[in-house]
């Protein structure tokens, strides 16, 4: 099973920037499909960001299209959320997590999620 630690966050300014980081203990080739997640308290973790393998395909919810960029390197088992024009609302905890198709990136069909990177976003 393919275990995920993320990295990158911290503390940024409203309009700042960040790049986080999600490093894969082992082959996420097989993973057709990586995500980015986030969790704010009090509500539901929310899948943001996705990209397929080749990362040809990316999809970004609405909230953070034109802003966050989503990436992977397969050969090195890592993918990468960068986060521009970083607003207040962007505070929360993110995750990564990998799927065989994209139904499976669903947060309800994933049971097993990183540490986790917080994200706060200072005014």
């Amino acid at each position: 099973q393919v275990q995920f630690v993320e990295s990158g966050g911290g503390l940024v300014q409203t309009g700042g920037s960040l790049r986080l980081s999600c490093a894969a203990s082992g082959s996420i080739f097989r993973m057709a499909f990586m995500g980015w997640y986030r969790q704010a308290p009090g509500k539901d973790r929310e899948l943001i960001a996705w990209s397929n393998i080749g990362s040809r395909l990316t999809s970004y919810t609405d909230s953070v299209k034109g802003r966050f960029t989503i990436s992977r390197d397969n050969a090195k088992n890592t993918m990468y959320l960068e986060m521009k024009t970083v607003k207040p609302e962007d505070a929360a905890v993110y995750y990564c997590n990998a799927a065989p198709s994209l139904p499976l990136l669903s947060p309800g069909h994933l049971s097993s999620w990183g540490p986790g990177t917080q994200v706060t976003v200072s005014s």
